[in-house]
C-alpha cells in the first residue's frame, strides 16, 4: 500500500514511520526541508522524501497521485510566532484541495479529545481542522488523544521535568483537572490499525489509556514510580499567566506552548466509549507501565524522537538549507585552532558535546547565559539533547539547533535559537591534517549587535579556548 506521512520530523511520525516501513508499505514522507531528515536512519528500498510546505499550496505538486492512505500529523501549537489558529486552517485546506484530487481512500488523522463545549484555544484548532478535512472525497477517520506519555513526549518531559527538579510544588488549581493519558505504544497500535478498516471511515474515536487520573495524581504517581517524595500544594489564586510563566521556568518548554498547554488542561480530556481497542486487538497500556516502559528506553539511549526537535521556529520556516552556508561578510569571527593526537577520540567528544556532558568549559557560565536568555523569553539552556551518543541535523541541543552532523565529514555546524541582536553560528570541523578548527560567527543586527558583541567578547576568550583545548585534549 502506499502511504503519505506528513510531519515527519515531530515526535508521533517519527515512531510510526517505522513501523509502516516494516509492514512492507511504500511511504512517501512529507517535509518542508529535505535536510531536516535523516534518511540514513532507514535502510528501506520503500521510502521516498517529498519537499512540501503546507502553508505554501504550489509546493503540494510534489504529492503523487498514487497514495492510498495519507496520515495528517501536523500541528502548530508550539510555534513562536504568528497565529497558530490561522497557520493551521491555511496547512488542512491546502492538504485537503490537494489530497482530494488523488486516489487517496483515506485519510487518517490525529487530533485531540473535545468533549466539552468551552474549548481551549488549542482543542479548538484541533476541531476546527477535523471539520475542514471532514468535507472532502476521501473517508476520514479521526484519532482523538489526550495526554501521549512516552520518552521525548512533551507531557512526559514536562511531568518529570516537575518531578525532579521541584521536591515542593505549589501548583495552579488545575492540577485537580481530570484526564486519560494514553502510552505512545498504544497511539501508534491505534495509527496503524485503522489503514483501510472500513468500519472507522467517516468516524472518530477517542483513544486513551485504561487509568483515568488528576494532574496531581499523574506528577504523584510518576514521583513513586522514580522513589521521590514529593508534596504538592493547591492554590486558588494563580493565573493561568502565571500558571505559564511556572511551568516556562520550571519546564524545558517554550512560553507560547506552555500558554497552549495550561488552557488545555484547566479543560478535562476524557475519552467517550467505544470499541476501538477490541476491534483492533489493542491491549491498552497503564500509565504506570508506561512511565516503566518510556525510562526504559531513555536509560538505554534509544529515544526516537523528541517534542523539542519539533518545535516551530523561525530557522524551520526558512529552511536549514539557507542557514548552512556561514556569512562572511559583516561578521564578527572567534576562530581558534588545535592539533589533535587521536582524531577519532576528539571527534566522539565533539559528538557527545552539550546536554548532560555540557560544554567542556565554563558550565556555570554556559548556565548563567542561559537563564538570562530565559528571562528574555528565550529556550534556555534546558532542552538538553535527544541522545547521548547520536546527533542528527534539525535536533535541539541546548539553545542551539543542529543544522550539519556529518561525522563523516568529521563537521558539526550550530545555528544559537537563543535571544540575540544577529545571528549567530559554531562550528567544529577536524582536516586531514587532523587540525581542530573551532569557528564561532556573530552577524550582528545593527549597533546593539556590535555592542553585544564586544560585551561578550573577553568571556568568549576565557570560554572558547578553554573548550577547544579540553575537547582537543
Amino acid at each position: 500500500m502506499k502511504i503519505l506521512l506528513t510531519g515527519v520530523t515531530g515526535y508521533i511520525a517519527q515512531r510510526l514511520l517505522p513501523v509502516l516501513i516494516q509492514n512492507g508499505h511504500f511511504v512517501y514522507c512529507c517535509v518542508r526541508d529535505k535536510n531536516r531528515f535523516n534518511i540514513k536512519n532507514f535502510d528501506a528500498e520503500n521510502l521516498k522524501i517529498i519537499e512540501a510546505d503546507f502553508l505554501n499550496s504550489d509546493s503540494l505538486k510534489n504529492i503523487p497521485d498514487d497514495i492510498d492512505v495519507a496520515y495528517y500529523l501536523i500541528h502548530s501549537m508550539s510555534t513562536q510566532s504568528g497565529d497558530f489558529e490561522n497557520m493551521e486552517k491555511v496547512c488542512a485546506e491546502n492538504f485537503r484541495n490537494r489530497i482530494q484530487n488523488t486516489n487517496v481512500r483515506q485519510v487518517i488523522y490525529l487530533s485531540g479529545i473535545v468533549n466539552e463545549a468551552a474549548l481551549s484555544k488549542h482543542l479548538s484548532s484541533r476541531k476546527q481542522v477535523e471539520d475542514i478535512l471532514s468535507g472532502s472525497t476521501f473517508a476520514l477517520t479521526t484519532l482523538r488523544a489526550g495526554i501521549i506519555v512516552g520518552s521525548g513526549s512533551a507531557s512526559f518531559e514536562i511531568i518529570r521535568d516537575l518531578v525532579e527538579k521541584l521536591p515542593v510544588m505549589i501548583a495552579p488549581r488545575w492540577l485537580k483537572t481530570k484526564c486519560q493519558p494514553i502510552a505512545i505504544r498504544n497511539v501508534i497500535e491505534f495509527l496503524y490499525g485503522v489503514i483501510d478498516r472500513e468500519e472507522t471511515f467517516h468516524k472518530s474515536f477517542d483513544i486513551g489509556g485504561p487509568d483515568i487520573l488528576s494532574y496531581k495524581e499523574m506528577l504523584l504517581r510518576f514521583a513513586k514510580i522514580r522513589g521521590l517524595n514529593r508534596r504538592i500544594i493547591i492554590v486558588p489564586v494563580m493565573s493561568p499567566k502565571i500558571s505559564s510563566y511556572w511551568l516556562y521556568f520550571v519546564t524545558a518548554t517554550s512560553f507560547a506552548l506552555a500558554k497552549n498547554l495550561v488552557n488545555s488542561m484547566k479543560i478535562e480530556v476524557i475519552c467517550r466509549p467505544n470499541n476501538l481497542d477490541s476491534m483492533l486487538g489493542i491491549s491498552l497500556i497503564d500509565y504506570d507501565t508506561s512511565i516503566k516502559l518510556a525510562f526504559g528506553k531513555i536509560e538505554q539511549n534509544q529515544v526516537i524522537s523528541s517534542w523539542k526537535d519539533a518545535q516551530t521556529s523561525n530557522i524551520f520556516r526558512k529552511g536549514i538549507s539557507g542557514y548552512i552556508e556561514v556569512p562572511v561578510n559583516g561578521c564578527y569571527k572567534d576562530i581558534r585552532n588545535c592539533k589533535v593526537s587521536d582524531p577519532e577520540k576528539t571527534l566522539e567528544r565533539i559528538w557527545t558535546i552539550g546536554g548532560k556532558n555540557g560544554w567542556y568549559y565554563g558550565n556555570w557560565l554556559w548556565e548563567i547565559r542561559g537563564f538570562i536568555d530565559q528571562l528574555f523569553g528565550g529556550v534556555g539552556m534546558r532542552r538538553g539533547r535527544k541522545s547521548e551518543t547520536d546527533i542528527s541535523a534539525g535536533e535541539t541541543l541546548d539553545f542551539w539547533r543542529v543544522l550539519l552532523a556529518r561525522k563523516d565529514e568529521k563537521r558539526l555546524l550550530l545555528y544559537a535559537e537563543m535571544k540575540l541582536p544577529g545571528e549567530a553560528w559554531l562550528e567544529f570541523k577536524i582536516d586531514d591534517s587532523n587540525v581542530l578548527t573551532q569557528t564561532a560567527t556573530f552577524r550582528p543586527l545593527g549597533l546593539l549587535g556590535r555592542i553585544y558583541w564586544y560585551t561578550v567578547f573577553p568571556f568568549h576568550g576565557i570560554i572558547f579556548n578553554g573548550m577547544i583545548r579540553n575537547i582537543s585534549a
